[in-house]
Parts: C-alpha cells; sequence; structure tokens
C-alpha cells in the first residue's frame, strides 16, 4: 500500500532524475517565475488584498508544495479559483478572519491526505466541476468590468447582479485610457503566444503597458501604487488574534478552502500526469498543500493550490521534478527584492485585461457547450452548480451539487437500470467467454455497472494500466446501463492515452442508447464508429484482424 506521506522530490533525487534533468528544471522554473509574476499579483489584488501578498504566497506556499508534494512537476501557488472566496471571506471575517480560516483549511486537508482521501477527486462529478469553474471565471470577469473600464465608484457591491446594476448606472464615468490600455493589454496576452511561447504574454504586457502609461497625463488611470503604495517585501511571521470561543465561526469558510484547493490540487496534478505519463501520490499531495496553506497566511499570504496554467507551462519548458516549481519560488523571491518597488506603476487596468484572459481560459465554455448536448441530469447538474456560484455562493453551489448529483444518480439507476441491462446482456450471450486461445497481443477488459462518476477514474486507470501491454484491446460494455459525463471524458483522455502508446480499441456489447452517449462524447471518433459494436462475436472477429495486420 502507498505510503500516505511520501513527497516524489526525495525518490527523484535517490534515483538520480534529479541531477539528470537539473539544468532544465531551473530553466522551467525561471520561466515559471516570470509567468507568475504578473498572475500572483493580479489574484491577490482582486482577491482585496494588497499585491504582495499574491508574490509572498507563491514563494512560500510554491517552495513548500514542490518540496514536500506528491507530483512531479506540480506549480503551486495563489489561484483565480480563490478569488472570489478570499474577497467573501474578507468582506465578512476581516483579514484576521482570513489567516484563520486559511490555516484551519491547511489543517483540514492535512486531515484529508491521512485519511487517504487523496482519492475522493472520482466522487466529483465532472459537470459539478465545469459548473462552478464556469461560475467562477464569469465571477471574476464581472469584478474586473469596473478597473477594465476605469469607472469612478465609490463601492462595489458584493452581488453579482448589484455589480452589474452599479456598472450601468456609472456607465458615463468611463475613463477611455483605462479601456484603451485594457484592450492593448488583452491582444499582447492573447496574441504573444502566437509569435513565441517561451515568453508569457501577461508579462510582456505589464513590460509593455507599465513604461507608456508613465506618459499619459497625470493621474489619468489608476495604478497599484495609488490604491495600495509601494509593494515591499516582508515576511514577518503574522499571527491573527485568536477568539478561541468563536474558532468554529470560521470553520465553514475553511471547509470551502480546503474542499476547493483539494479539488483543484488534485485536478492539476492529473493533468500534469497526462502530460508527462506519470501517476501522481494523491495524499502525500494533499498533505502538502495542508502544509502550504498553514504557512503561507503565517507570512502574510493568501491559500494556495496546484496552478493548472503554470504547472503546464512547467511540462511544456522541460520541467520534469520538483526542483523547477522550487526554483520557480526562488526566482520570485530575487524579483520581489531587487524589482518589487517597479511593480506599483502597475495599471490595474492592466490586471484586470489580465485577469478577463484568465477568466476566459477558466471558463471551459468548450466543455460546458459539451454538457449541455450530453443527458438531461449532466445538465441539470452543470446548470445548477453554474448559477449558484454565480448567483449565491460557491460553497452553496458545491454542497448542493453534490446531493444533487448523488440524487439524480439513483434516480437514474431506478429509471434505467433493469431494461438496459437486460438489452445490453442479450446483445453479449452469444459466445463462450473462454479466452485463452485468444492470439498474442489481444486484451480484452469488461466493465460491469453504470460508467459514472463514481467508477470512471477506477475503470479508466485499470484501463490504461492494461491496454499499453497489447495492440488492440476489446472493451465489453455488455453491463453497463449508461455512461455520464464525467465517464466519458475519461474514457476520452483514456484512449488518447493508449492511442499514442498504439493500442488500438474496440468496443463490444454497446447497446443504442450507450452508443448514442459515445458517439455524442466524441468516443466514436477516437476508436472508429465502426469499431462500437453491439455483439461480442464480431468485435472478436475485427480484433483478431487488427492484430493480424499489425
Amino acid at each position: 500500500m502507498e505510503k500516505v506521506f511520501s513527497p516524489k522530490l526525495f525518490g527523484l533525487i535517490k534515483d538520480g532524475s534529479v541531477k539528470k534533468n537539473l539544468s532544465k528544471d531551473i530553466l522551467a522554473g525561471v520561466v515559471v517565475g516570470i509567468v507568475a509574476i504578473p498572475l500572483a499579483i493580479a489574484f491577490a489584488v482582486a482577491s482585496g488584498v494588497s499585491p504582495e501578498k499574491g508574490i509572498i504566497t507563491a514563494i512560500v506556499a510554491g517552495f513548500l508544495i514542490s518540496l514536500l508534494g506528491g507530483s512531479r512537476v506540480q506549480i503551486g501557488g495563489p489561484t483565480g479559483a480563490f478569488i472570489v472566496i478570499i474577497y467573501g471571506i474578507i468582506q465578512q471575517y476581516g483579514i484576521d478572519g482570513m489567516i484563520i480560516a486559511t490555516i484551519l483549511a491547511g489543517v483540514i486537508m492535512i486531515g484529508f491526505g491521512l485519511l487517504r482521501l487523496g482519492t475522493l477527486l472520482k466522487f466529483i462529478p465532472h459537470p459539478l466541476i465545469v459548473g462552478f469553474t464556469s461560475g467562477i471565471a464569469l465571477v471574476i470577469f464581472s469584478t474586473q468590468i469596473s478597473n477594465a473600464l476605469g469607472l469612478t465608484l465609490a463601492e462595489v457591491p458584493s452581488s453579482f447582479i448589484g455589480k452589474w446594476g452599479a456598472y450601468f448606472s456609472n456607465i458615463n464615468t468611463v475613463n477611455w485610457y483605462a479601456v484603451g490600455i485594457t484592450i492593448v493589454t488583452i491582444l499582447i496576452t492573447v496574441y504573444m503566444p502566437k509569435i513565441t511561447s517561451r515568453v508569457p504574454g501577461s508579462f510582456v504586457a505589464i513590460l509593455v503597458i507599465t513604461p507608456l502609461a508613465m506618459f499619459l497625463p497625470e493621474n489619468s488611470v489608476t495604478t497599484i501604487g495609488s490604491l495600495f503604495g509601494e509593494i515591499k517585501c516582508n515576511f514577518a511571521p503574522t499571527f491573527p488574534t485568536i477568539d478561541w470561543g468563536n474558532l468554529s465561526y470560521y470553520l465553514q469558510p475553511a471547509l470551502t478552502i480546503a474542499i476547493l484547493g483539494s479539488i483543484e490540487s488534485l485536478l492539476s496534478a492529473v493533468v500534469a500526469d497526462g502530460m508527462i505519463s506519470g501517476r501522481h501520490r494523491s495524499n502525500t499531495e494533499l498533505i502538502a498543500q495542508g502544509i502550504a496553506n498553514i504557512a503561507s497566511p503565517l507570512f502574510g499570504g493568501i491559500p494556495a493550490t496546484g496552478a493548472i496554467a503554470r504547472t503546464a507551462t512547467n511540462v511544456k519548458n522541460g520541467g520534469r521534478t520538483p526542483v523547477a516549481g522550487m526554483t520557480h519560488a526562488v526566482v520570485l523571491l530575487l524579483i520581489m527584492l531587487f524589482f518589487g518597488k517597479w511593480a506599483s506603476l502597475i495599471p490595474m487596468s492592466c490586471l484586470a485585461g489580465i485577469l478577463i484572459v484568465v477568466s476566459y481560459n477558466m471558463s471551459e465554455w468548450r466543455s460546458f457547450r459539451s454538457i449541455l448536448r450530453a443527458s438531461v441530469f449532466d445538465v441539470v447538474i452543470l446548470l445548477v452548480t453554474f448559477f449558484l456560484t454565480v448567483l449565491v455562493d460557491l460553497t452553496v453551489a458545491i454542497e448542493i451539487g453534490v446531493v444533487l448529483a448523488a440524487l439524480l444518480f439513483m434516480k437514474r439507476m431506478a429509471d434505467n437500470a433493469p431494461k438496459e441491462i437486460t438489452g445490453a446482456t442479450n446483445l453479449d450471450q452469444d459466445i463462450s467467454e473462454n479466452y485463452k486461445d485468444l492470439p498474442k497481443g489481444l486484451g480484452i477488459y469488461e466493465i460491469s455497472g453504470p460508467f459514472f462518476f463514481g467508477s470512471a477514474k477506477t475503470y479508466c486507470e485499470t484501463i490504461r494500466n492494461l491496454g499499453v501491454n497489447y495492440s488492440v484491446l476489446i472493451i465489453r460494455m455488455r453491463h453497463v446501463p449508461f455512461v455520464d459525463s464525467t465517464g466519458l471524458k475519461n474514457l476520452r483522455e483514456t484512449i488518447l492515452q493508449l492511442t499514442k502508446e498504439n493500442t488500438r480499441i474496440v468496443l463490444s456489447g454497446v447497446s443504442e442508447p450507450v452508443k448514442k452517449d459515445l458517439l455524442k462524447g466524441g468516443i466514436g471518433e477516437l476508436v472508429g464508429v465502426g469499431n462500437i459494436y453491439p455483439k461480442f462475436d464480431m468485435a472478436l472477429s475485427a480484433a483478431k484482424e487488427m492484430v493480424e495486420n499489425n
């Protein structure tokens, strides 16, 4: 059994991987450190705290997550998903409340890891994740409209509808200098990767816009300095005043931070696994995230988690061990020490442009659109979670989304299981199940039961581990009554990975309703519509021919 806490770094040092890849990791860490500068500042400012808190978070939490984490390439730090949560906590509980809630969240995350709940992610339905991620993206976008347009607002309402009401009421105060800066920032951020992927667009936007803004008329645009003053490098430990009698008061926001942080960090680790064909240690990762979230606020930071975009940047630039993540933290520290004072000149409309691009990238609109074409059950979970996140609260959205997913799953089983299981079984009962005479290179795996969010990860891990041993793999689905969008997503990713390993997939015993969902989910394009069979003898004949021709 896997150790509950076993950091990847130490194993990679022992097997020589760190020494072998050291130069590439350092270079990747430098690039990611540069990428992280504008994002750390923007996330902090949007969360309602001073910009240095974002950089401190990326330094302290980023270093600890890489040092102690269960992923080879995970990059930790502040992320867009926390903007809404942190802002709400500070409004209700103050800075001390945010610090206490973050420390408690760290303790909870360590508890998740010690209790081996790292596999908890597989029980979170894909529509729910897309629903609250898209909702957060829309909320982040709405928070940046004031800075993007340079509106003169005494106070921005906290509610989504209230914000937009205030924007329309004050539209006559638009600052066209701010609008121009926002548009140019967005264009640079979006199109810079088409010129070179080595230098992040957001960083280039800041380097271009900040000096140009100095030539504008005095006080024509709001800057970080005019709002927060000079960015200072202050790592002095911060200890909040704790009223132990009211500690339970902070439990709900702490639980929200812990759940969202766990989900996002493990999602990021899974994405990274797919990019490097690796396998992270989920419980170790949760414990490392917990330790990082205890340390970050004590040094003046905010909540942190795994950052998918920065992790992907790390991988694309050659990072393969945690040394890259640790280097990124050191680079940020050096930049903060020697160049931090210049960051106060960055216009707020430039940060707004960067965050608008971040919110677009977070929106997962393609996944959102895809789920809208899926079953009504997935659509309900998606829309309920999305609208609750935007109009009510992220905590409420997650709680109701999980309960709703469970209830709808039970209803779907009750409605569909008897009819579909019987139909699929009759399709596949016409041949002996003796597999001993199979030709070399042909494997068979059978899925029994619904292919849904609770079983998809386990099934797909087994299929992936089994499939690499064969040139052709038949997946029997005669006992699958239905497949939900989480199952489709996991199966699609698994087939893509096996295709890279030159393993071909044939599906057998697929009932018409399941086939319809598979085709909607793009599985037909990956395996070939002609390789989805209702009967096993047909699938076996086709698979044998593939092996012979291989």
